[in-house]
Protein backbone atom coordinates (compact mmCIF):
# COMPACT_ATOMS: atom_id res chain seq x y z
CA UNK A 1 0.00 0.00 0.00
CA UNK A 2 1.38 3.39 -0.95
CA UNK A 3 1.87 5.88 1.84
CA UNK A 4 2.55 9.60 1.55
CA UNK A 5 5.74 10.93 3.11
CA UNK A 6 5.31 13.24 6.07
CA UNK A 7 7.79 16.06 5.54
CA UNK A 8 8.59 19.62 6.47
CA UNK A 9 7.59 22.30 3.99
CA UNK A 10 11.28 22.88 3.24
CA UNK A 11 11.84 19.21 2.40
CA UNK A 12 8.70 18.98 0.29
CA UNK A 13 9.27 22.00 -1.94
CA UNK A 14 12.82 20.91 -2.76
CA UNK A 15 11.37 19.02 -5.72
CA UNK A 16 10.26 22.28 -7.43
CA UNK A 17 12.79 23.17 -10.11
CA UNK A 18 13.24 26.19 -12.38
CA UNK A 19 11.20 26.09 -15.55
CA UNK A 20 8.58 23.74 -14.17
CA UNK A 21 4.80 24.02 -14.22
CA UNK A 22 3.29 24.22 -10.73
CA UNK A 23 -0.41 23.96 -9.92
CA UNK A 24 -1.51 25.82 -6.79
CA UNK A 25 -4.94 25.27 -5.27
CA UNK A 26 -7.20 27.86 -3.75
CA UNK A 27 -9.77 30.48 -4.70
CA UNK A 28 -8.17 33.75 -3.72
CA UNK A 29 -6.51 32.80 -0.47
CA UNK A 30 -9.30 30.39 0.51
CA UNK A 31 -8.01 26.83 0.34
CA UNK A 32 -4.56 27.99 -0.73
CA UNK A 33 -1.50 26.09 0.58
CA UNK A 34 -0.01 29.18 2.22
CA UNK A 35 2.69 27.33 4.20
CA UNK A 36 3.97 25.65 1.05
CA UNK A 37 3.87 28.93 -0.88
CA UNK A 38 5.86 30.67 1.87
CA UNK A 39 8.43 27.86 1.80
CA UNK A 40 8.73 28.24 -1.96
CA UNK A 41 9.18 32.00 -1.53
CA UNK A 42 11.69 31.84 1.33
CA UNK A 43 13.67 28.65 0.74
CA UNK A 44 13.72 27.95 -3.00
CA UNK A 45 15.44 29.63 -5.91
CA UNK A 46 13.21 27.97 -8.54
CA UNK A 47 12.37 30.57 -11.16
CA UNK A 48 10.92 30.86 -14.65
CA UNK A 49 7.84 29.08 -13.32
CA UNK A 50 4.50 28.53 -15.02
CA UNK A 51 1.85 28.85 -12.31
CA UNK A 52 -1.52 27.19 -12.88
CA UNK A 53 -3.88 28.74 -10.35
CA UNK A 54 -7.24 30.45 -10.35
CA UNK A 55 -5.46 33.70 -9.51
CA UNK A 56 -1.99 35.00 -8.60
CA UNK A 57 -2.72 35.62 -4.92
CA UNK A 58 -3.15 39.13 -3.61
CA UNK A 59 -0.62 41.98 -3.29
CA UNK A 60 2.15 40.60 -1.07
CA UNK A 61 0.06 37.60 -0.03
CA UNK A 62 0.09 34.01 -1.24
CA UNK A 63 1.37 33.76 -4.79
CA UNK A 64 1.62 37.54 -4.80
CA UNK A 65 4.90 37.11 -2.88
CA UNK A 66 6.33 34.89 -5.61
CA UNK A 67 5.22 37.43 -8.21
CA UNK A 68 7.08 40.21 -6.40
CA UNK A 69 10.25 38.12 -6.54
CA UNK A 70 9.97 37.96 -10.33
CA UNK A 71 9.97 34.16 -10.39
CA UNK A 72 6.75 33.65 -12.37
CA UNK A 73 7.18 33.52 -16.14
CA UNK A 74 3.60 32.63 -17.04
CA UNK A 75 0.27 32.42 -15.27
CA UNK A 76 -2.61 30.21 -16.38
CA UNK A 77 -5.89 30.93 -14.64
CA UNK A 78 -9.19 32.75 -14.74
CA UNK A 79 -9.21 35.59 -12.21
CA UNK A 80 -5.98 37.57 -12.10
CA UNK A 81 -7.70 40.83 -11.16
CA UNK A 82 -7.71 39.88 -7.46
CA UNK A 83 -4.08 41.02 -7.58
CA UNK A 84 -3.61 44.39 -9.34
CA UNK A 85 0.15 43.73 -9.32
CA UNK A 86 -0.41 40.65 -11.49
CA UNK A 87 -2.48 42.71 -13.94
CA UNK A 88 0.29 45.32 -14.09
CA UNK A 89 2.90 42.59 -14.66
CA UNK A 90 0.90 41.20 -17.57
CA UNK A 91 0.29 44.62 -19.10
CA UNK A 92 3.99 45.49 -18.88
CA UNK A 93 5.05 42.18 -20.40
CA UNK A 94 6.89 40.96 -17.29
CA UNK A 95 4.80 37.77 -17.24
CA UNK A 96 2.72 35.96 -19.82
CA UNK A 97 -0.92 35.23 -19.08
CA UNK A 98 -3.29 32.61 -20.39
CA UNK A 99 -6.85 33.37 -19.33
CA UNK A 100 -9.53 30.69 -19.33
CA UNK A 101 -13.22 30.72 -18.37
CA UNK A 102 -13.35 29.33 -14.85
CA UNK A 103 -15.40 26.24 -15.68
CA UNK A 104 -13.16 25.47 -18.65
CA UNK A 105 -10.12 25.95 -16.41
CA UNK A 106 -11.44 23.44 -13.88
CA UNK A 107 -12.39 20.96 -16.60
CA UNK A 108 -8.98 21.27 -18.28
CA UNK A 109 -7.31 20.30 -14.99
CA UNK A 110 -9.75 17.44 -14.45
CA UNK A 111 -9.08 16.26 -18.01
CA UNK A 112 -5.35 16.35 -17.31
CA UNK A 113 -5.79 14.11 -14.31
CA UNK A 114 -8.17 11.76 -16.13
CA UNK A 115 -5.93 11.30 -19.16
CA UNK A 116 -8.34 12.97 -21.57
CA UNK A 117 -6.63 14.31 -24.69
CA UNK A 118 -8.89 17.33 -25.19
CA UNK A 119 -12.51 18.47 -25.04
CA UNK A 120 -14.87 20.92 -26.73
CA UNK A 121 -16.52 23.71 -24.76
CA UNK A 122 -18.90 26.44 -25.99
CA UNK A 123 -17.97 29.13 -23.48
CA UNK A 124 -15.20 31.00 -25.31
CA UNK A 125 -16.58 30.59 -28.84
CA UNK A 126 -16.62 33.86 -30.76
CA UNK A 127 -14.39 35.68 -28.26
CA UNK A 128 -10.72 36.64 -28.12
CA UNK A 129 -10.10 33.55 -25.99
CA UNK A 130 -10.89 31.38 -29.00
CA UNK A 131 -8.33 32.97 -31.30
CA UNK A 132 -6.00 30.38 -32.83
CA UNK A 133 -8.00 27.46 -31.48
CA UNK A 134 -9.87 24.79 -33.43
CA UNK A 135 -13.62 25.31 -33.43
CA UNK A 136 -16.53 23.18 -34.57
CA UNK A 137 -20.30 23.30 -34.41
CA UNK A 138 -21.90 20.69 -32.16
CA UNK A 139 -25.69 20.44 -32.22
CA UNK A 140 -25.85 23.87 -33.78
CA UNK A 141 -23.64 25.54 -31.15
CA UNK A 142 -20.04 26.69 -31.82
CA UNK A 143 -17.49 24.95 -29.56
CA UNK A 144 -13.79 25.51 -28.95
CA UNK A 145 -11.24 22.72 -28.59
CA UNK A 146 -9.53 23.00 -25.22
CA UNK A 147 -6.45 21.08 -24.14
CA UNK A 148 -5.89 19.42 -20.76
CA UNK A 149 -3.67 21.03 -18.13
CA UNK A 150 -0.99 19.03 -16.35
CA UNK A 151 1.88 20.02 -14.06
CA UNK A 152 5.19 18.84 -12.72
CA UNK A 153 4.11 19.63 -9.16
CA UNK A 154 0.76 20.39 -7.48
CA UNK A 155 0.57 22.25 -4.17
CA UNK A 156 -2.82 21.70 -2.54
CA UNK A 157 -4.43 22.35 0.83
CA UNK A 158 -6.78 20.06 2.76
CA UNK A 159 -8.19 20.49 6.25
CA UNK A 160 -7.39 16.88 7.17
CA UNK A 161 -5.10 14.19 5.88
CA UNK A 162 -4.64 10.71 7.28
CA UNK A 163 -1.33 8.90 7.66
CA UNK A 164 -1.70 7.29 4.24
CA UNK A 165 -2.39 10.59 2.49
CA UNK A 166 -6.17 10.48 2.03
CA UNK A 167 -7.51 14.04 2.04
CA UNK A 168 -10.67 15.74 3.29
CA UNK A 169 -11.43 19.35 2.30
CA UNK A 170 -13.53 21.80 4.31
CA UNK A 171 -16.24 23.81 2.56
CA UNK A 172 -14.95 26.09 -0.20
CA UNK A 173 -11.43 24.72 0.11
CA UNK A 174 -12.86 21.97 -2.08
CA UNK A 175 -12.35 24.27 -5.07
CA UNK A 176 -9.47 23.43 -7.39
CA UNK A 177 -7.51 21.36 -4.88
CA UNK A 178 -9.03 17.91 -5.61
CA UNK A 179 -8.63 18.11 -9.39
CA UNK A 180 -5.12 19.55 -9.16
CA UNK A 181 -4.07 16.68 -6.92
CA UNK A 182 -4.75 14.28 -9.79
CA UNK A 183 -3.10 16.29 -12.57
CA UNK A 184 0.54 16.53 -11.50
CA UNK A 185 3.52 14.20 -11.49
CA UNK A 186 4.13 15.08 -7.82
CA UNK A 187 1.41 16.21 -5.38
CA UNK A 188 2.31 17.89 -2.11
CA UNK A 189 -0.60 18.34 0.30
CA UNK A 190 -0.51 20.89 3.07
CA UNK A 191 -2.94 19.75 5.77
CA UNK A 192 -4.53 21.41 8.76
CA UNK A 193 -4.32 18.26 10.87
CA UNK A 194 -2.93 14.74 10.57
CA UNK A 195 -5.33 11.98 11.65
CA UNK A 196 -5.16 8.22 11.91
CA UNK A 197 -6.02 5.89 9.07
CA UNK A 198 -9.78 5.23 9.13
CA UNK A 199 -10.60 8.49 10.89
CA UNK A 200 -11.86 10.00 7.64
CA UNK A 201 -14.94 8.11 6.47
CA UNK A 202 -14.27 6.48 3.07
CA UNK A 203 -17.21 8.37 1.54
CA UNK A 204 -15.68 11.65 2.74
CA UNK A 205 -12.30 11.13 1.09
CA UNK A 206 -12.11 13.61 -1.80
CA UNK A 207 -8.52 12.78 -2.80
CA UNK A 208 -7.39 9.16 -2.39
CA UNK A 209 -3.88 8.67 -1.05
CA UNK A 210 -2.61 7.18 -4.33
CA UNK A 211 -2.43 10.74 -5.71
CA UNK A 212 -0.51 12.22 -2.77
CA UNK A 213 3.27 12.05 -2.48
CA UNK A 214 3.95 14.26 0.53
CA UNK A 215 2.07 15.64 3.54
CA UNK A 216 3.07 18.88 5.24
CA UNK A 217 1.40 20.20 8.38
CA UNK A 218 0.22 23.80 8.11
CA UNK A 219 2.39 26.13 10.15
Amino acid sequence: MTRARIESALEAIACVQSGQTVMVGGFGLVGAPLTLIDALVDHSDAADLTIVSNNIGEPGRGLGKLLRQGRIRRGIGSYFTSNPEAVAAVNSGRIEATLMPQGTFAEAIRAGGAGIGGFYAPVAAGTLLAEGKETRVIEGVPHVLEWPLRANVALVYADRGDELGNLWYRRTARNFNPVMATAAAVTIAEIGSLVGVGTIEPEAVATPHVYVDSLVLRA
